[in-house]
């Protein structure tokens, strides 16, 4: 369970790294980004059952819903993007800073008032085999395995595109130095929306698999997950690759840890998180990855 917390907290906190290392922002509506997936998903899922092709296999109605929920998500975040942070590249960090925040509360406040009773919690469906093994005393949920094993293999791949492709290259080269980069040849503008494009398809596949997951979702999910996404980044240390995996680990297994063997600390799961946050931003701020970035004076 920690592992399987800890990949979709992971998918989340890998696109704030993205984005932060491309042109030294934190999206803070990236959650509500992923949230717009999960809701994707029930769009899908309904426009499928209307067109009578919801007798499909289930896993073929599952990878329907999730490449095209992704890949739609994916666009979206690029468009807004273009629309609301672009403008603001060349502004003071502040500036971007307000005008993500005021981003995903427009999201929120859109999902909540023009889809069908949006203040109320939407089921979602089930795409993915609910069926579970028993190894002992050990019980494994085959979704929650099915979530695991497509998170690795998302972080797996992003790994070999940002390290052995030219994109990867690219994005890397502008984060390091954007004015270089451009005269290298690189298109920074075309990067940055690249950018962009790969995180908010990891949001929205983030969306999805949440869903999936805990069957019911809100309008407001995106808030709680962006914030745990961005921890995340935090604790590994924001802008490092790793450091985004390694910050949702400690995540996801303090959580289940504090669940499991604290009396009645499920309740509570989220405090003993952020606690663990606020250690990290007092006594290191870099992260556990992280290099603090020396200044001149």
């Amino acid at each position: 369970f920690a592992l399987m917390l800890s990949s979709t907290y992971a998918l989340i906190s890998v696109g704030f790294t993205l984005f932060f290392g491309a042109i030294n922002i934190v999206h803070f509506s990236h959650g509500d980004v992923a949230m717009l997936g999960a809701f994707c998903g029930i769009i899908l899922y309904g426009i499928l059952g209307l067109a009578g092709l919801g007798s499909m296999p289930l896993w073929m109605v599952a990878l329907i819903i999730i490449v095209v929920s992704s890949f739609a998500i994916g666009f979206v975040g690029t468009f807004l993007e273009r629309m609301v942070i672009k403008p603001f590249r060349r502004s003071p960090l502040l500036m971007v800073l307000v005008a993500t925040i005021a981003l995903g509360i427009v999201i929120r406040e859109t999902v909540r008032l023009f889809y069908p009773q949006g203040s109320n919690p939407q089921v979602f469906p089930r795409i993915l085999p609910q069926t579970a093994f028993r190894f002992g005393g050990l019980q494994l949920r085959v979704d929650h395995l099915i979530i695991l094993l497509i998170s690795v293999l998302l972080i797996v791949v992003m790994f070999l595109f940002i390290n052995r492709t030219r994109t990867g290259l690219a994005i890397r080269a502008i984060s390091q130095d954007m004015e270089a980069a451009n005269l290298m040849g690189i298109n920074s503008d075309i990067m940055i929306a690249t950018t962009f494009l790969i995180g908010s398809i990891l949001a929205g596949l983030a969306g999805v698999l949440i869903g999936s997951y805990q069957t019911v979702v809100r309008f407001d999910i995106g808030l709680m997950g962006g914030i745990k996404g961005f921890s995340a980044a935090v604790v590994g240390g924001l802008g490092s690759f790793y450091g985004a995996i390694a910050g949702s680990l400690v995540l996801g297994f303090v959580e289940s840890l504090v669940s499991a063997y604290v009396p009645g600390g499920a309740p509570y799961k989220d405090v003993f998180a952020f606690v663990i946050v606020i250690f990290f931003l007092v006594f290191k701020p870099s992260g556990i990855l992280g290099k603090a970035a020396p200044v001149k004076i």
